[in-house]
């Protein structure tokens, strides 16, 4: 429920902060362990049972996507422009 919202606009605000890295990475630590039956295992273990990628996984693939877009060229930059100048 809270990824989504941790996640916006990832590939823009990821590689200012470190702390903030870290404070994301203590928030999935800790979510991961309210799961009862895995709280005894290691973090990446959990991980691998919840099927959930480490960000620093996920912080990758994103950058990689957001390159993809810009190479062939799935932003409509007038629409982005547009979007920017309304919400202003």
């Amino acid at each position: 429920m809270v990824r989504q919202h941790v996640e916006y606009a990832n590939s823009v605000w990821s590689h200012i902060r470190k702390a903030i890295l870290q404070l994301l990475k203590k928030l999935k630590k800790r979510a991961t362990k309210l799961i009862i039956s895995l709280k005894h295992l290691p973090y990446m273990e959990r991980l691998k049972v919840l099927k959930l990628p480490a960000l620093q996984y996920r912080r990758l693939s994103e950058d990689m996507i957001e390159v993809f877009k810009l190479v062939h060229n799935y932003y409509d930059l007038q629409a982005t422009v547009m979007t920017n100048f309304n919400t202003s």
